[in-house]
Formats: C-alpha cells, structure tokens, sequence
C-alpha cells in the first residue's frame, strides 16, 4: 500500500515543558469529526486533578477528557493521561493505567504509551513528539517508526525546549518536521487520506 493512502487509525503524542501553551494553539484546530482518537502524555506534577483536561476540553469542538482504566479508546476524542499513572493501550483497544516506577524520571511515560500503542496499533498508528527537555518518547518514536506508523517531530525552532524533538530526530528520521501551528492541519489531512473523507467540515483558525 502507498503511504499516501495507508489508513490510520489513533494518533499518540507526547509533550513536557511548553506542552500545555502548546496544546492550547492545538485543541481549537482539531474538527468535532476527527476521526481518530488522539491520546496524549503531558509530563505534569503529580497531584491529581483533572484541571488539565477540563480546560482543554473548554477551547474547541473535539470532545477533551481524562483517560480512564479499562475504557474503550473511541475515535474524535483527545485522551488525557492522568497524572502519576503510566497510560497504556491494551490489544483490545483499552486503556489500562499502571504505578510502575517512572521511566525518564516521569511518570505517565512518553515511551510507555508509544511503545504499548504502537504494539495495539501496529502499521496504523501517528506518533507525534513536541516541546520537552529531555528524551522521554525518544524509543517510543522509534517502536512506532519500525512497525510501519508514521511518524511527526516537531520542528525544534517553535518548541518552548527543543531538547525532546532534537532528541526524537537524533533517534529516527521523522515521516515530517512540521512547526506548532501545522502539526493538527497535517493529522488532519492523514485523517482524509486514510478515510476518504473531505475536508469540507475542518475549522478554520486564524
């Protein structure tokens, strides 16, 4: 199969310093029929609260919440991991969420979510690694890059700390470098092209 036409189905990404300035540019591209789920790691302190994914879920029109143990990962939602769990997809397509030790000193684990997804997900998986300072998704990346997912770094110059996507890049040559502000317009366009559908209902930001 082409890789134009190779059909996805989740998207994992992984943030640490700057990633909630930078999800906050993301959320309000993202149309309310994006047709994959977006799972997403956010290195955050460790006290519980679902302020993070409140707030996101107030900035645009797909649906925003935290990722719960055992729920069925469903398509046009964005999955917050919880803080102080490692996240996880399962076979099935679940989430399971774990207290193992940190990895790279952080837990949730940029890699753990990549690694396990990219296990569920195989060949149809986005992975996406941005803003962070240090190499926390770095092997991730590369699990997703030797199954046959696609993979996308963001260009260093518009990260917040650019350690993490140079890190990334140093790893594994990236399917694309795409600044901030493109990152939801490509995903976007690896939606169409994997379900065929238009681009007639994408919102447009300014």
């Amino acid at each position: 199969m082409s890789e134009s036409y190779q059909s996805f189905e989740a998207v994992v990404m992984g943030l640490s310093m700057g990633g909630l300035d930078a999800l906050t540019v993301m959320i309000p591209r993202f149309p309310k029929n994006f047709g994959m789920p977006v799972i997403v790691v956010q290195h955050r302190r460790s006290d519980p609260d679902s302020f993070l994914s409140l707030y996101l879920d107030t900035l645009g029109e797909i649906s925003v919440k935290e990722a719960e143990d055992k729920e069925t990962i469903r398509p046009g939602i964005v999955y917050i991991a919880p803080a102080d769990y490692h996240l996880m997809v399962e076979e099935d397509r679940t989430f399971s969420l774990s207290v193992d030790a940190p990895v790279q000193y952080a837990r949730p684990s940029i890699d753990i979510l990549f690694e396990t997804a990219a296990e569920a997900y195989l060949d149809r998986l986005v992975g996406v690694i941005m803003t962070g300072a240090n190499a926390d998704g770095r092997d991730g990346l590369a699990k997703i890059k030797a199954l046959g997912g696609r993979c996308i770094v963001q260009d260093p110059s518009t990260a917040t700390s650019d350690t993490m996507p140079r890190s990334a890049m140093e790893a594994i040559q990236p399917d694309h470098v795409v600044p901030l502000e493109k990152i939801v317009d490509l995903l976007i366009d690896i939606d169409h092209l994997g379900t065929g559908r238009t681009n007639r209902n994408h919102k447009q930001i300014s």
